[in-house]
């Protein structure tokens, strides 16, 4: 595996998430080589250098342009905000880069099929940020699954909620934008989805349903702004392998910070897992006698890789970039041609198709198939 050289678009809470990962991936596993950080692009050159400074990259620039097309850089994260997701993978993956995009694809469908076509025709490793489903107990989860022991599994609900877009009277900002999206569907919706993905497989059709709990919110200079993407989604699922399904979402859901609460029903047992807790989860078996059934929790351990890759000790716990780190890890493995666990643009083209689908399910009224 040859060292990679690294480019980084966007600074926010994801930039530093993944500027972090590139620069502890190496020193967590020992089994890849340290990444060059080579350039960062910011929306100025002023704040592109006072953060490669911060974040260890040798060069800033104020246009990401440029970036993708430095003959140097070998792969390219791109960190932005949800609309600048296809211009540049497509620009990068067209200049000959591996692309580390975070999630959703895009905000429109005919976007992310761009974004996939031009995947395929690069050659290049065009990977989503999906760290969620990173965590060692998630890996075990579908072990468990894997190893059959729930039975069969025959009912799921999957709930996101957080709290950031609860307060009627915080300010109108893009992300009540219609041109960046349906709203809590496609901007972290998609995170159950991937985890649904990654443990079950995909969705057959759905039926759903969005709103809008404010009508408009308070603008900076004065006056409001009506909303126009929709924070709470409920959706009917049925599952390709038949199973149904459930899952509900709200960014505006007070009091919950980062919640991604699982159930997973089956022939001969349950699964709980929630997100706030993402350390454990619950099991619930019929292989005990009946009066010693119930569920049990299981905490994180370096018996669950690669946990032990960061702690020697049961029950401490590994947090939020701990996953991206581990991301980054799988997906330096995929780049030298080594099976990964990610999700790249072939997989996660049928998250965005399932995302499209339920939106018009909510918009039409009906269930609505998933095209593959």
């Amino acid at each position: 595996m040859k060292s990679l050289n690294i480019g980084l678009i966007g600074t926010g809470y994801m930039g530093k998430c993944h500027a972090l990962a590139w620069n502890a991936v190496a020193s967590v596993f020992g089994d890849v080589p340290r990444p060059y950080l080579a350039v960062l692009a910011e929306a100025s050159q002023e704040l592109a250098a006072r953060k490669a400074q911060e974040l260890g990259f040798a060069r800033a620039t104020g246009d990401w342009r440029s970036l993708v097309t430095d003959p140097d850089i070998d792969v390219v994260s791109i960190t932005t905000p949800n609309a600048f997701h296809p211009d540049m993978a497509i620009a990068a993956l067209e200049a000959g880069k591996h692309v580390w995009c975070e999630k959703p694809m895009a905000t429109k469908l005919a976007d992310a099929e761009r974004m996939l076509a031009a995947a395929r025709a690069s050659g290049k490793v065009a990977a989503l940020g999906y760290n969620y489903i990173q965590n060692p107990i998630i890996r075990m989860i579908r072990k468990l699954l894997d190893e059959g022991r729930i039975g069969e599994v025959n009912h799921v609900r999957f709930e996101m909620d957080e709290d950031f877009m609860a307060d009627p009277e915080e300010l109108f900002y893009w992300k009540s934008e219609a041109s960046y999206g349906h709203g809590a569907l496609d901007d972290f919706g998609v995170h159950p989805l991937s985890i649904l993905w990654t443990l079950l497989g995909g969705v057959r059709r759905v039926c759903g349903h969005m709103a809008k709990p404010y009508a408009d919110r308070p603008l900076r200079d004065g006056g409001r702004r009506a909303v126009e993407t929709y924070d709470i989604a409920a959706i009917l699922l049925e599952l390709e392998n038949g199973a149904s399904g459930v899952m509900a979402l709200n960014r505006s859901a007070w009091g919950r910070k980062g919640r991604i609460f699982i159930q997973i029903f089956g022939s001969r047992g349950t699964i709980v897992f929630d997100q706030e807790r993402m350390n454990e989860v619950q099991l619930y078996t019929l292989d005990d006698a009946r009066d010693r059934q119930g569920f049990r929790t299981i905490l994180a351990a370096p018996q669950h890789p690669p946990y032990d890759k960061f702690i020697p000790a049961p029950g401490h716990g590994l947090g939020f970039n701990d996953l991206k780190v581990i991301e980054c890890r799988e997906l330096m493995r995929r780049i030298a041609g080594e099976r990964a666990m990610l999700i790249e643009f072939e997989d996660g083209i049928r998250i965005e198709r399932t995302v499209d689908a339920i939106a018009k399910s909510a918009h039409e009224g009906r269930w609505v198939e998933v095209s593959n």
